[in-house]
This record gives C-alpha cells, sequence and structure tokens, in this order.
C-alpha cells in the first residue's frame, strides 16, 4: 500500500508517504533528505517523508492526496537507494473510491445501530463492511472508499473492525466525500440506480456533486 499527501503551507517541500498504520512503538532516521519511521518491534517501514521532493518529482499541487504515477514512485525509489534505504515502494494505481451494491445488510451482534454489509465492490470482488448509516439497507448503490483511500478530511481508511466485527473500508455520505451542497448529516450517499455509476467502476466526484446541484 502506498499512500501520498503534500501540503507545502504546513510541512514545506516534502512528501509524506505512508505505507501501513502508526504503531504504539515508532521510531524514524534521517538520511540525507529522507526520514523512514518504522516499527520499532517488527522493524516494518511504516512510511517514508521526502524532503526537497519538488527537485524531483516537480510540481505536486497545493495540498492533499498525491496519486503517484509508476515513474514517480521509481524516482523515489532511487532517492531511497542513494541515501542508503531499502527501495522497497510499490506503485498503486488502484481506484479507491469506487461504486458499491450494497448486497446485505444484517444486524450487528454487539450493536443495536450498526448493520453488518456485504458490499460488492467490482464483478468479483465483495468486502464486508460495517456500516452506522440511519439510511442503510440492501439493494443500494454507495459510494465505498476502500482500505487504502485518504478522505478529504485526510482520514486514511485502514483494515479494522466495530464491536469485535471485522470492516474493510467504509460507505461514505455525501458530507463526508464534501460533495458541494451535500447534506450535512449522518447518513450514506445513495446513488442513482442507473448506468451513470456502474458499480465496481471509480466513483466520479464531479458526477456525484451533480446529485445536489438543484437541492
Amino acid at each position: 500500500m502506498l499512500i501520498s499527501s503534500y501540503n507545502p503551507a504546513e510541512l514545506g517541500d516534502i512528501l509524506v508517504c505512508i505505507l501501513r498504520p502508526d504503531v504504539a512503538d515508532q521510531a524514524e532516521e534521517t538520511k540525507g533528505n529522507v526520514t523512514r519511521i518504522f516499527d520499532t518491534q517488527t522493524k516494518e517501514t511504516l512510511g517514508y517523508n521526502f524532503a526537497e521532493v519538488s527537485q524531483y518529482l516537480g510540481t505536486l499541487g497545493d495540498r492533499g492526496q498525491v496519486f503517484l504515477t509508476p515513474s514517480q514512485v521509481a524516482s523515489l525509489n532511487k532517492q531511497l537507494e542513494n541515501a542508503g534505504f531499502l527501495a522497497e515502494l510499490v506503485p498503486d494505481t488502484e481506484s479507491k473510491f469506487v461504486v458499491g451494491y450494497v448486497e446485505t445488510a444484517d444486524p450487528h451482534p454487539d450493536s443495536d445501530h450498526l448493520l453488518v454489509t456485504q458490499t460488492r465492490v467490482g464483478q468479483n470482488q465483495k468486502v464486508q463492511i460495517v456500516s452506522g448509516s440511519p439510511n442503510m439497507q440492501a439493494g443500494i448503490k454507495v459510494v465505498v472508499a476502500k482500505v487504502g483511500a485518504m478522505m478529504p478530511s485526510g482520514l486514511i481508511i485502514w483494515p479494522g473492525s466495530l464491536r469485535g466485527v471485522e470492516s474493510n473500508g467504509m460507505i461514505c455520505s455525501g458530507r463526508e466525500l464534501r460533495l458541494p451542497n451535500a447534506p450535512q448529516k449522518k447518513g450514506a450517499l445513495i446513488l442513482p440506480d442507473d448506468e451513470t455509476f456502474e458499480v465496481g467502476t471509480p466513483f466520479n466526484f464531479s458526477q456525484g456533486a451533480k446529485l445536489f446541484q438543484s437541492k
């Protein structure tokens, strides 16, 4: 997994690359312009910070998530090698916000408001997602933030569990997606059941924004 973000106004010319979730016991080491963050117990890399990154990647935008191309990842791996680190970054070009279809929505065994859904996110791909949306039900099209997604708020979606039940992803509201004019309340964004939003395809934020233009 490779999640990258850039916020020059707050951090300067630093690209943050996240490979794994934070852990309780972690440390960092810096060599040149590269800082490695790692798990002190397992020694696994949690992420890297690349300083002066625009010198070799060019303009990355104002702020927010950066979707790196394979050639950009190769350039970062070269920087890792030059600094004496392992070139371990792997490109991740899969869309993390997709149109999903809730096939089932069953009561959570340890909650009176959570539902355990089986949600199709591709032709042969289904994920279990625990949802607390008050309008959750089977038979609806929704927007799914898959594991590895960075929400507009900066929240990263990791595998997890809610009250002991595994959950891999998040079914999003229009508010969480920060779509213009979306209702500022809880509730999954239910997409029209037509060919505009095909299950398994990347969610088109521009098309999504049109859902609230007349509201």
